[in-house]
């Protein structure tokens, strides 16, 4: 199992701070232990002068394959210092209470407090993008992805209605966001590039150089420019009602887990990684859809 000190990478490139998941044994799964890392690396960046752009990175086949729920290195019943709120420590609390303050914490308050570092954030997107994938990368300005990268929000075959970082209707429209939560399948970076998901797809091969060349041309432009500049986007997305629909989604979001766990399961309806992969490969067969098996996160379907 990999330390916590070592499930997260920080590097810097002239302007550039690169902050790399380190977990590709689990396909990058996001233990607390990792999100607690990214957001020091998130920090560390934010606070040097020298860093101009932050670019998001997966070790590994995949970028992440979502929220850990059956590695090894799951840790949901370990406490962590809060940060991106005033909820009481999770563990030992009853129900959910206990779940509801976790999740605003290391979920939605995590995702919430990166997308207002005042320094453009670039996900550089490879491989699988599953679930708590999407958030990760959902909260970085920019997308910029390998020809092979695909993503999904599986979890309905869990009853719950996506993940916690609820963005789906602004980042794809309404009605894809229904079709891409309604049959959990994976789309193709072409496809989300059409869907404006992401703002550019690129060989392989090309992802670092290409992606870097990206970071090193923002990097030249003032810096209060870009910060008040990603300001007056966000808040005119926050007027959109992101931030609105996102509070209202995670309520519904905790609905589901206390039904799950009040009709006799648990509040992920019995599912773990191993019937995540099933179902998925069920999914794919009844269906004709593309993608492979395998995996550790959210969707289990990477590896």
């Amino acid at each position: 199992m990999t330390d916590d000190a070592d499930v997260v990478r920080y590097a810097t490139d002239g302007p550039v701070a690169v902050i790399t998941m380190n977990r590709p044994r689990y396909a990058n799964a996001q233990n607390s232990a990792m999100t607690y890392a990214l957001d020091d690396a998130f920090y560390r960046a934010a606070a040097d002068d020298d860093v101009a752009v932050v670019v998001l990175a997966g070790a590994g086949k995949h970028f992440s394959a979502g929220h850990d729920i059956g590695t090894p290195g799951r840790d949901i019943d370990r406490s962590f210092p809060r940060r991106a709120g005033l909820w009481w420590d999770h563990v030992g609390k009853p129900g959910a209470e206990s779940r509801f303050a976790r999740e605003s914490e290391v979920y939605l308050g995590m995702c919430r407090r990166w997308r207002e570092l005042p320094k453009p954030t670039i996900a550089m997107v490879h491989g699988a993008c599953i679930a708590g994938g999407l958030m990760l990368a959902w909260s970085c300005d920019l997308i910029i992805a390998a020809d092979d990268a695909q993503f999904a929000d599986p979890v309905v075959r869990m009853g719950i209605p996506g993940v916690e970082y609820f963005a789906h209707p602004w980042v794809m429209g309404p009605r894809q966001a229904k079709e891409f939560l309604f049959l959990g399948e994976r789309i193709d970076a072409d496809r989300a590039l059409t869907l404006g998901m992401v703002n550019r797809v690129v060989p392989r091969a090309d992802l670092r150089e290409h992606t870097m060349q990206v970071a090193r041309r923002i990097a030249t432009m003032p810096r209060l420019g870009l910060a008040l500049t990603k300001k007056a986007v966000n808040q005119a997305e926050d007027l959109m009602g992101l931030r609105a629909g996102m509070d209202s989604v995670f309520g519904l979001h905790h609905v589901a887990h206390a039904h799950n766990a009040e009709v006799g399961e648990d509040p992920l309806a019995g599912h773990d990684a191993r019937t995540m992969r099933e179902d998925a490969a069920d999914a794919r067969r009844a269906g004709g859809g593309a993608g492979r098996g395998g995996g550790g996160g959210d969707s289990a379907e990477a590896r």
